[in-house]
């Protein structure tokens, strides 16, 4: 894992899951597993939080929040699907009730298989993540400074042309 410029902010949700991955999660944020020792914290506002964790399957209740959750998170942003219900639908998949796995609503860009995870396998997708929420910042920032430069071009050509226009 490389240097961590900013301590990525985690949102986790529970869609309609058994509860197994979902109190695995929060057991690797506890002490004895200490995900935050990577540098994460966690939050409850997705406007604040750069990491999505999903656990659980995708059914027809939970489809528009799951899809709210993302939209209101701001970019650069990470998907990960914890257990097999978030990744495929898992052992619910047949469920009348159940659209199938996270991907199903939103790009997911983790999967961490298991049913239910390991709290170790959900450490390792939290660290893949945040590598990957590292390399989209400095993507995007570089993005952003070279559309700074970009309007500031522009709006030195306007201040140009304007300039020509008087001297005439």
């Amino acid at each position: 894992m490389s240097m961590v410029k900013k301590s990525p902010w985690v949102l986790h949700y529970d869609g309609s899951s058994c509860n197994g991955c979902d109190i695995e999660v929060l057991a690797c944020l506890t002490p004895v597993y200490d995900a935050e020792r990577f540098g994460i914290i966690n939050t409850g506002d997705p406007m604040q939080a750069d990491i999505l964790l999903l656990t659980g399957g995708i059914n027809s209740q939970n489809q528009a929040v799951v899809k709210q959750l993302y939209d209101q998170m701001p970019r650069p942003k990470v998907v990960v699907a914890i257990g097999v219900c978030a990744c495929t639908g898992g052992v619910f998949k047949e469920c009348y009730n159940i659209i199938g796995g996270a991907d199903t609503t939103v790009p997911v860009d983790i999967y961490v298989p298991g049913c239910a995870a390991r709290p170790q396998a959900i450490i390792d997708g939290i660290v893949q993540a945040i590598d990957l929420f590292q390399k989209r910042s400095d993507e995007h920032e570089l993005l952003m400074k070279n559309k700074g430069k970009k309007a500031d071009l522009k709006t030195k050509e306007n201040n140009n042309s304007s300039d020509k226009g008087n001297e005439a």
